[in-house]
């Protein structure tokens, strides 16, 4: 990812949050904030950054297994860092697309070739969708009243990002476990969107679809070649989706609140998550904000809701993208270092600015 858009994408997101910071706070006396924050009891706050520990943890457990299986000797700590990367770049690039990208360059940079990168990527990406599915699914079979409360803005959301998130991962499915089927299906895609002039080099999209649905292949053959892979990962994920749906409850018992239950408080942040994934916006900043409030304010009430999403956001994801900044930079200079450690040897005593006699 190149320095200009890194900026851009910080940039993006200080405006987005300025913008939803006065919307969220403009009727809100800043004294008044304040004593309210003041009443969080700290433990539970620390709780909430150890959730999101977990968080970033389970996906580098998840990287750790699957690279294992592929033959690499991955350590945790590296897999972790990789993790934080993904965080950080997700979270300042639209629909967090930068992410998997930054995670698969840093893969290579310790030796592990870019396939087995994607692959490990995309194993993850399969895992991910079909947890958020299967609790958006749980959501509405035991607690439809959760889904009631969104009400019609953030229902529409609800429908959007669960058609998206439905689409992608029966496309991921179908492309490891039906290839024909596949092929011929984007086959069919592809040649519309030729005809609608959407794509211009029909050449290269084949080419490029047909390394893809490779891709997808070898990650089909890892899976049926490790038959307790996948119960594992998705094991892990759901613990993964699990801490991070959970901030907003530890954040409810931070004010002191009582009375509602973890299923709702737990199940109602993973329909907000859902609604407002497929957003393009960079780490889904203001819809997350806005979503939290329509829907939490159940838990929360009208006058602590607004306060709560400043906890629950600052937890779940301003304090995070710093530490995974900070993350992201250790990884880097790591992986330069041991760069010129491997070329240093190569090159000649007056190359590496000694003295030749």
């Amino acid at each position: 990812m190149s320095r200009k858009k890194t900026l851009v994408g910080i940039g993006l997101i200080v405006a987005i949050m300025a913008l939803t910071g006065w919307m969220l706070f403009k009727d809100q006396p800043i004294t008044r904030l304040l004593q309210i924050l003041g009443r969080l009891k700290p433990g539970w706050l620390v709780l909430g950054l150890g959730l999101m520990l977990v968080f970033v943890g389970c996906e580098a457990l998840c990287s750790h297994l699957i690279l294992g299986r592929l033959g690499h000797r991955a350590p945790y700590r590296h897999c972790l860092g990789y993790s934080f990367v993904g965080f950080y770049v997700s979270s300042i690039t639209p629909s967090a697309t930068g992410g998997q990208p930054a995670q698969v360059y840093y893969m290579s940079k310790d030796g592990i070739p870019a396939a087995h990168g994607a692959l490990n990527m995309m194993l993850i990406a399969v895992c991910y969708q079909v947890v958020v599915m299967g609790y958006a699914l749980a959501i509405v079979l035991l607690r439809f009243d959760l889904v009631t409360n969104l009400g019609t803005g953030l229902g529409l959301l609800l429908l959007f990002g669960a058609a998206v998130n439905g689409v992608l991962t029966a496309g991921m499915l179908c492309l490891m476990f039906l290839p024909n089927a596949a092929r011929k299906l984007t086959g069919c895609v592809l040649s519309l969107l030729v005809r609608v002039r959407l794509v211009r080099n029909e050449a290269a999209a084949r080419e490029k679809l047909e390394k893809q649905m490779e891709e997808y292949r070898r990650g089909a053959e890892c899976v049926k070649q490790n038959p307790g892979l996948a119960p594992a990962l998705l094991g892990v994920t759901f613990c993964q989706l699990t801490a991070l749906f959970a901030v907003p409850l530890v954040v409810y018992h931070a004010f002191g609140l009582s009375g509602s239950g973890a299923m709702a408080i737990i199940g109602t942040q993973a329909l907000v998550t859902l609604a407002v994934a497929s957003l393009p916006l960079p780490g889904a900043v203001g819809a997350s904000e806005g979503g939290f409030v329509a829907a939490m304010k159940l838990f929360f009430g009208a006058g602590l809701v607004a306060p709560a999403v400043l906890v629950s956001r600052g937890i779940s994801f301003y304090a995070f993208l710093l530490i995974s900044a900070g993350v992201t930079l250790t990884v880097h200079l790591r992986t330069r270092k041991n760069r010129a450690i491997e070329i240093s040897p190569r090159l000649p005593k007056t190359a590496r600015g000694t003295v030749a006699t």
